[in-house]
Formats: structure tokens, sequence, C-alpha cells
């Protein structure tokens, strides 16, 4: 009876695994329907600006933009550098990006930094929450500047001289037409010397 009572005592004290524990999940008493959505931003980020991405891993060019778009990397508690430090740190020794479930160790420890004296779990709900519904920002990165002097400069009919003949009348470029003397090799000497008939 007493061994039963000693083994009842060491089976009591084992936790139980969470109903909700993931193995995509650092912190399995997290909302899953955080995660997901944090899951989702993380994807939108990851095929930023880059064709041949699935989705599933990201770059530390995306990684960055993303802490920047989303109020991560707030400059003082979180900075680029400390970005940076992260990154590598928590990808593979020879891979240039990471998976989601690296993302998230990321997101951990950036987040103990950017909300100090809360708990991991609630620093990490923190970051989601930040997250959410984000997208990455494009304002103003294809945006042509036509500031000061600029507009003057590229304004084609303002050109002179040998630069002018590089443009038509509409502005457009000629091409190498546009920059080369191009030699016409139709003249008299040309012709004889195929047929033969000027030798040096």
């Amino acid at each position: 009876m007493e061994t039963n009572c000693e083994f009842s005592k060491y089976f009591q004290s084992s936790p139980l695994p969470h109903p909700q524990a993931s193995p995509l999940t650092v912190l399995p008493y997290l909302p899953l329907t955080m995660a997901s959505e944090a899951e989702r931003t993380f994807q939108r980020f990851a095929v930023f600006g880059e064709s041949s991405s699935s989705g599933t891993e990201m770059n530390n060019k995306n990684f960055s933009k993303l802490c920047k778009d989303c109020g991560i990397m707030d400059g003082k508690t979180v900075t680029s550098t400390d970005v940076d430090i992260v990154f590598s740190k928590v990808k593979a020794k020879n891979a240039r990006t990471i998976t989601f479930q690296q993302f998230q160790e990321a997101m951990k420890e950036l987040g103990q930094k950017r909300f100090k004296g809360k708990s991991p779990d609630e620093a990490l709900e923190n970051i989601y929450k930040l997250m959410e519904g984000k997208d990455p920002a494009t304002t103003g990165v294809t945006k042509a500047t036509t500031v000061g002097g600029v507009s003057r400069l590229t304004d084609t009919s303002k050109y002179t001289g040998t630069h002018k003949e590089r443009f038509d009348e509409s502005g457009k470029g000629k091409g190498i037409a546009g920059r080369e003397d191009v030699t016409d090799n139709s003249g008299y000497n040309f012709q004889m010397t195929v047929q033969g008939a000027c030798k040096t």
C-alpha cells in the first residue's frame, strides 16, 4: 500500500500537457488565434519583394522591415542592431532565412526587451498584438524624385549639343544610335574589296 501511495504522489506531481499545446507554438498557453494571426503577418512580410518566396521562410531584410513596420523596433529599447543580433542567433548556422518557429523564438527574445518587466507570455502576446493585421508599408518606395534641380536635369527638351542628339522629339532615348557614330560600309571601296577588284 505504501508503494502505491509513493507512486501516486509522483504521478500527481508531474505536469499534464496542455490541451492546446502545438509543436509550432513556443508558448503553448498563448491563444492559438493570436499565433495564427502572427503567422499570417509573417507570411505577408516574408513574400514582400521576394517573388520566389513561398512565405514559409523570411530573410533578414524582411525581418527588419517587419520589426520596423509593426513598431517592435522603437529605436530605444529595441534597435536595428538588436534585431540583427536576434535574427543571427535564431537562424541555422549557414542559413540566410528563418522559419516561423525560429521567428517565434526571435519574437520571444525581442518581447523581453520591448516590454521589460512583463512575463515571457505577456511580452510575446503584446508583440503579437503589434503585428496583428499589419501589411508591409510601401508608401513612397517607388515615387520618383522631382525636387530641386532634378526636374531640370531630366527635361530632355533643354539638352544641347551632342546630348540633344540622343533623344527624339518626344524625349525618348534613341539607344545605341544616339550614342555612337554608325559607320556606313556601303561605299565604293567596300564594294571593290568584296568583289576582289581592289587589292592591297
